[in-house]
């Protein structure tokens, strides 16, 4: 193989596209010829040198691609060369070739195009594990979903709304608040002039949210634990809103409820709660969605992989809804 190109990153985040070292992949492992890279807000930390990978994973960003499979490692029997795919990944990303450990590799959902695939394995293995196998979402209970127009919350709406819950999202604008009702969101809140916890309490009798899906960490703990119902879950998996803050234990107390913090890129690959547990589940449950049509990859902007800096530009500055992806040249 030729020498490959991939994104680098300097000491001031400045992002280029540049000759790099090939890679081979491992026994377990399969070689996907990258098509398409997702952009997420993990990138923008990993860019600035907030968010390092795991150890043993690729330097590259990028946590999620499409493309091609172009070698399979001496274990794999799943795979074949020349099948598209798209993979959650632990990093590399922004490359024109990765090695993903095969159980982390999913077939192209029924009607989804190549490039756009790309935005879907980081956002569905997020929402799945956190609002199904974390929180235990059922159909009937409230969800409360920050950052609805984002690329998790546009998922998480339309997977939640499928599986029957009632569906409350925080955005801040008109148009967003507009995309996130045409997706199935049942209460949309402007979080710039309405208080959340007012509008969820007054929207369920003074019930509160069955679940909570924040992406803003200590800026929103005490009102989120305002919102919620008897018994509920607070999963946090992002600190948008910083990374500390005090909680009222006694509040918790009085509501039996849970708060949870979660990560899916630190994960192992495999056992209870690993990588290849949480894709095969997404597999299972929300491709099916993806082929009748419930839920569809919301993309918002598409750029050449050359102008990643821009494209973690637009995602940094919150003009994007959905999913911003990265497409490679053949």
């Amino acid at each position: 193989m030729e020498k490959m190109h991939a994104i680098a990153a300097s000491v001031d985040g400045h992002l280029t596209w540049e000759n790099v070292a090939d890679i081979t992949p491992a026994n377990d492992e399969i070689l996907i010829r990258v098509h398409a890279a997702g952009v997420n807000r993990a990138d923008l930390l990993q860019a600035a040198g907030k968010y390092p990978p795991p150890p043993g994973a690729s330097e590259v960003i990028g946590l999620e691609v499409s493309g091609t499979v172009a070698a399979v490692g001496a274990d794999v029997t799943d795979w074949s060369v020349g099948q598209q795919v798209c993979a959650l990944l632990a990093g590399g990303g922004y490359a024109e070739y990765v090695a993903v450990p095969a159980p982390q590799v999913l077939p192209l959902p029924d009607g989804v195009a190549l490039g756009d695939a790309a935005g879907l394995p980081e956002v569905a293995c997020t929402v799945w594990s956190n609002l199904v196998m974390t929180a235990g979402l059922t159909a009937g209970q409230l969800v409360l979903l920050h950052g609805g127009a984002s690329g998790i919350g546009t998922h998480a709406t339309q997977v939640a709304h499928a599986l029957g819950a009632r569906v409350a999202v925080t955005a801040g604008s008109a148009d967003k608040l507009a995309l996130c009702r045409e997706l199935g969101a049942d209460i949309t809140i402007n979080y710039r002039d309405e208080d959340f916890v007012e509008r969820v309490r007054a929207e369920t009798d003074g019930a509160g949210a069955g679940v909570i899906l924040d992406i803003m960490g200590a800026a929103y703990l005490d009102r989120n634990v305002d919102a919620l119902a008897n018994g509920g879950r607070l999963v946090i998996i992002g600190m948008q809103g910083g990374i500390k803050a005090e909680l009222n234990i006694a509040k918790l107390l009085g509501k039996r409820a849970g708060v949870i913090a979660t990560s899916l890129r630190p994960r192992p690959v495999d056992g209870p709660g690993g990588k290849g547990e949480i894709v095969r589940a997404v597999l299972d449950n929300v491709w099916p969605m993806i082929a009748d049509g419930r839920v569809r990859p919301i993309i918002g902007a598409e750029l050449p992989i050359q102008e990643a800096q821009r494209a973690h530009e637009l995602l940094a500055s919150g003009e994007v809804s959905g999913k911003i992806v990265l497409t490679v040249p053949e």
